[in-house]
């Protein structure tokens, strides 16, 4: 049985399901590529029946976790998926800490293509025109500070859904895009419609499946470190 083992870097919400992806743990080596365990399912989405550990618990970020895989399953400019195996729990193969972050970290200059924004967003996205010369879809990146942003942004158009934006810069760029960490979601969520500031943090960045006439660039996770 075909195992990854991976320092999981992401555990976000996907519609009713979670995206789940880490960089690949090697013994003696450390970091390899990124990995992001898919179902065969059309939204590709991890349930909680599919990543539980044997004892019922969820995987956490920073977890090492061996997932049983079947196939690599690359999907356009999403190259790191793989098609987990569902008959098997995952299992918990032991734990990284907040020092062990930098040796993670992706140092691109940039965010795959900037230059195409959203209403609310800020090189947020990219058009489908332009994906084919992505070859890749996470990132984990350090940034100084973080602003959160917990608003309404459909409300002029009748939506009073209540949303998490984080706003930063990366390589002397400014990004303005949507949280999908649930854990910062349910939190900044609880609070007033506001600005809220956070320090320094690794975010991990995900460029998702096409939408309409885009892909999306997300922030899965949010580390404070602090």
């Amino acid at each position: 049985m075909p195992v990854k083992r991976i320092v999981c870097l992401a555990n976000s919400r996907k519609l009713a399901e979670r995206c789940i992806a880490g960089r690949e743990w090697i013994a003696g080596r450390g970091a390899g590529d990124w990995v992001r365990p898919v179902s065969d399912r059309e939204t590709q989405g991890v349930s909680e029946y599919e990543r539980q550990y044997v004892d019922g618990s969820d995987p956490q970020v920073l977890d090492i976790i061996d997932i049983p895989v079947l196939e690599h399953r690359p999907q356009d400019h999403q190259t790191e998926n793989w098609l987990l195996d569902p008959k098997y729990y995952w299992e918990k193969a032991g734990r990284l800490t907040l020092f062990d972050l930098p040796a993670l970290e992706d140092r691109a200059a940039r965010l795959w293509i900037d230059g195409y924004s959203t209403y609310k967003g800020r090189n947020d996205k990219i058009p489908i025109a332009a994906i084919a010369s992505v070859s890749d879809s996470l990132r984990l990146i350090r940034i100084d500070r973080l602003q959160l942003v917990v608003r309404q942004p459909g409300e002029a158009f009748g939506n009073n859904k209540r949303r998490v934006q984080g706003r930063f810069r990366h390589a002397e760029t400014g990004y303005a895009l949507w949280v999908t960490d649930p854990r910062y979601e349910r939190k900044y969520l609880s609070k007033l419609d506001g600005t809220y500031e956070l320090g320094e943090c690794y975010i991990t960045i995900s460029l998702d499946e096409p939408y309409q006439d885009s892909c999306y660039k997300l922030i899965a996770t949010i580390i404070e470190v602090d």
